[in-house]
């Protein structure tokens, strides 16, 4: 691709993309929903007016660090510890079921192959794409029904929390795995060396930055460096350690997350996401995406996924609920709050993509599945909650007047 026409596709990736965000977001949809949607129109799929090219993968690929660590920096490690021992059994399992379900659902459509082959690992895959959760609709749900601070809204969202670092450990394991010449205790053992390199790292770093944050505050300079450090343990990660470099860029935001200024952080590099490389990954998923290889097969496999991946999260952490003794109709909700899938979901596929895990047509199967579990989520888990007073109506005055 000439450097002048990449120019050009990058205005049309960002306007389009854009405008499509504002739409689902006036849909009430997810914004990345519109922006995907605007990378099939303008890519091979439709239009044809944008191609795929080395560049916008560099690109997408800077996104997709910045966004895990972004995410990294908005989870709160206080809450994630408190919630304690049931939040993890809900995420654990939440993990384990949907895992096993995708992986069995690829191999009744196209065999398992023995255990370490190629197939094999294509279907484990499809399973480690179900693991990921994205609360963020359900949090605005919660948030409209007066129940986000609720002991099974506050299960929901730790749950979801703890659900990611477990996903992020499983595409560890399956990236590592996929190579014929590792061997399980190599892939262990690496897994295990990074694990020590970034409790060393974090401790150190955290202190550091602790101390310029207190003579600093507010100041550019820490947005700065912990870029910084999200780009150097995404690099240490992969080259030292043979793990992904998601993995890395989500360990330096949860070394950080702690800061007093880990929002402020976070702001400013979701400034840079949200104009550019946010919009210009999630178009590129878009433009990655192929139909021409979509066949009636891929079309009934495709809604296989969805049905499994949803079904999966609710039996799975749902089922767990009602064993630690929530009521059954709470333990549906926390099942259907989990059911939602997004950006993890689409990083993942992503990641697949580039280690040759996904063909590029089973891109559509995410991206449907993005598009049914948010539509559906906040319309199931207002029918759970339908009739039941919300935390405001049952802390007003005239409400304990009353009881």
């Amino acid at each position: 691709m000439d450097r002048i026409e990449f120019f050009r596709d990058l205005a049309i990736i960002i306007v389009s993309a854009k405008f499509f965000g504002l739409v689902a977001n006036k849909l009430k949809a997810p914004q990345v929903v519109g922006e995907i949607i605007a990378g099939l129109l303008i890519g091979p799929c439709v239009f044809g007016i944008v191609k795929d090219s080395d560049y916008l993968k560099l690109i997408a690929e800077i996104g997709v660090v910045m966004l895990m660590f972004e995410a990294g920096l908005t989870t709160n490690l206080k809450e994630l510890i408190r919630t304690g021992p049931k939040a993890f059994a809900v995420a654990c399992v939440g993990v384990f079921v949907p895992l096993i379900g995708g992986t069995l659902l690829y191999g009744f459509f196209y065999g398992f192959g023995a255990v370490g082959t190629e197939k094999f690992m294509k279907a484990v895959f499809i399973g480690t794409i179900m693991t990921a959760t994205s609360v963020s609709i359900t949090v605005e749900t919660l948030k409209e029904l007066g129940r986000l601070k609720s002991n099974i809204g506050t299960l929901i969202l730790s749950s979801a929390i703890i659900d990611d670092v477990i996903g992020i450990i499983v595409l560890t394991f399956v990236i590592g795995f996929k190579d014929k010449d590792t061997r399980p205790l190599d892939v262990i053992w690496h897994t295990g060396l990074f694990i020590v390199f970034s409790f060393a790292v974090g401790f150190l770093t955290y202190y550091v930055f602790k101390k310029i944050d207190k003579r600093y505050p507010h100041q550019r300079r820490i947005p700065i460096m912990g870029l910084a450090l999200c780009m150097f343990l995404a690099f240490a990660a992969e080259a030292f350690f043979g793990i992904a470099d998601i993995t890395g860029a989500y360990v330096a935001g949860l070394i950080l997350c702690s800061l007093s200024d880990s929002d402020y952080i976070a702001r400013r590099v979701d400034i840079n996401s949200y104009m550019f490389f946010g919009p210009v990954f999630f178009a590129s998923i878009g433009l990655k995406t192929k139909l021409d290889g979509f066949n009636a097969d891929l079309l009934m496999f495709s809604l296989g996924f969805v049905f499994v991946a949803l079904i999966t999260k609710v039996i799975g952490c749902g089922l767990t609920s009602r064993l630690m003794g929530y009521k059954f109709k709470d333990s549906l909700k926390v099942g259907v709050g989990m059911m939602t899938r997004g950006e993890v979901a689409l990083i993942v596929a992503q990641k697949g993509l580039s280690v040759g895990l996904l063909r590029s047509e089973y891109f559509a199967c995410v991206i449907l599945l993005i598009i049914v579990s948010s539509v559906s989520t906040p319309i199931l888990l207002k029918l759970l909650y339908k009739g039941e007073a919300s935390e405001e109506e049952t802390s007003s005055p005239v409400t304990a007047q009353a009881t």
